[in-house]
């Protein structure tokens, strides 16, 4: 191990860690599990303890979507949306089954699954699922972000200079893909 990669590997360790414990999240509530996400963010369990305190409602200064329930066809323009004007680093945790996989509504009008829309990171299952789940889904987040590689810089592109020819799906052209 040469002098420059050592620098480069602790480095790499010393954001890790501080990425890992200065988690701003973006709570998209839409459903039933906003009552389960209030009480994890409550005094009993604190997600503040774990390095995730403090809720952000603008996209824009938050790092961690935290998808909390259903996600209907309407919504998914607006979910894609709050994705895109995240800066990067950013992580998606798909909150409850709903969130997850559609859940039991299974029907036309429910998207199934947050990770048609976006690119989730952690799912965190359960109907509601328990603050202690939540809990352990963030600690699993949270070793994947110390773990990961982590940039100095990032490449930005516009949305708009995606050009494919391939046919899109009903969604797929409600979302823009």
């Amino acid at each position: 191990m040469g002098v420059g990669s050592f620098f480069t590997s602790r480095l790499d360790e010393a954001i890790g860690w501080a990425r890992k414990y200065s988690i701003f999240q973006y709570p998209f509530v839409t459903a039933c599990c906003g009552m389960e996400y209030m009480s994890a963010m409550a005094g009993r369990y604190d997600i503040a303890r774990f390095g995730a305190e403090f809720p952000r409602f603008t996209p824009r200064q938050a790092d961690l979507l935290m998808i909390v329930g259903t996600i209907n066809v309407k919504q998914s323009p607006v979910l894609k949306r709050v994705y895109d004007q995240m800066t990067e680093p950013k992580w998606v945790m798909a909150f409850g089954v709903c969130a997850s996989s559609g859940g039991f509504y299974d029907n036309y009008a429910t998207v199934q699954g947050a990770d048609r829309v976006i690119p989730v990171d952690v799912y965190v299952p359960g109907c509601p699922p328990r603050p202690e789940q939540v809990l352990d889904g963030l600690k699993i987040l949270q070793d994947k972000i110390q773990t990961q590689l982590h940039k100095a810089a990032s490449t930005e592109r516009a949305l708009d200079m995606e050009l494919t020819t391939k046919k899109r799906s009903f969604l797929g052209k409600l979302l823009g893909k």
